[in-house]
C-alpha cells in the first residue's frame, strides 16, 4: 500500500512539475508575442505620424503659395 502510495505521489508530483513547465514556456512565447505586437505598434504609429506631418506640411505650403499669389495680385493692381 505504502508503495502504491509513493508511487502515485511521484507521479502527481512528475505531472505538476511537466505542467508548470509547460506554463512557464507558453508565458514566455505570449510575452515575446506581445513585445513584438508592441515593436509593430509603434512603427505603424511612427508611419502614421510621419504621414500626417507631411500630410499637413503639404496644406500649409499650399496656402502658402496662395497667400503669395493674392499678395501679388493685388501689387499689381
Amino acid at each position: 500500500m505504502k508503495k502504491v502510495f509513493l508511487v502515485f505521489i511521484v507521479a502527481v508530483s512528475c505531472f505538476l512539475y511537466s505542467c508548470r513547465e509547460s506554463t512557464q514556456e507558453k508565458t514566455e512565447e505570449a510575452v515575446e508575442a506581445i513585445g513584438e505586437d508592441i515593436e509593430e505598434n509603434t512603427r505603424e504609429a511612427g508611419r502614421k505620424l510621419k504621414e500626417g506631418a507631411e500630410k499637413i506640411d503639404n496644406k500649409v505650403e499650399e496656402e502658402l503659395q496662395e497667400l503669395e499669389r493674392e499678395n501679388n495680385k493685388t501689387e499689381i493692381e
